[in-house]
């Protein structure tokens, strides 16, 4: 299994490839080990996720959305500057080019697995089913909780003096 994770340690990002079962992984960057989260395998099938331990995880096609993206900016682009020269037939012909692309792209490429609060990836996970596809209400949950979080840092560097993530020492 290939999993891309921002280490609890070092926060840089980085790719393994670890056993099914596996009990920790290495990180590629700092070279520490990363053991995974308690109850994250049951039966050979991941469960949680391995970092942070989180039973929230979501399955999504492992598709660069930058790049999805760009195929259609393209395909609308190039049907703009024919239908302007009132090329019907060739303006229709990129749309359906395009769309023909997408879907293709759509049925060939695999799904990766994800977790909602950490960000890591799992690929080629064979537990990938038991997974639900992204839901906007969990991701708001975590979203949310990492804001306040973030917050209750800002304030308790607030009272201790620290300089916060601006730059500016906190005034009293």
């Amino acid at each position: 299994m290939n999993v891309t994770f921002a280490c609890p340690r070092c926060e840089e990002t980085g790719t393994a490839q670890i056993a099914i079962g596996a009990a920790a992984m290495a990180c590629p960057k700092c070279r520490a080990d990363v053991p995974a989260a308690d109850g994250a395998w049951s039966e050979g099938a991941l469960r949680r996720c391995l970092i942070c331990g989180s039973p929230d995880l979501f399955v999504r096609k492992d598709f660069p959305q930058r790049l999805g993206l760009a195929i259609v900016v393209i395909g609308f682009a190039a049907s703009c500057v024919t239908w302007f020269y009132y090329w019907t037939y060739l303006t229709f012909a990129i749309l359906f080019a395009t769309a023909f692309v997408d879907m293709a792209l759509y049925l060939i490429v695999g799904e990766s697995l994800v977790c909602y609060r950490c960000h890591a990836e799992y690929r080629a996970v064979g537990s990938i089913d038991q997974h639900g596809p992204f839901s906007l209400e969990t991701h708001e949950r975590y979203r949310q909780q990492a804001a306040r979080l973030a917050q209750v840092r800002r304030v308790s560097g607030a009272t201790t003096g620290e300089v916060p993530a601006g730059g500016e020492p906190a005034a009293r």
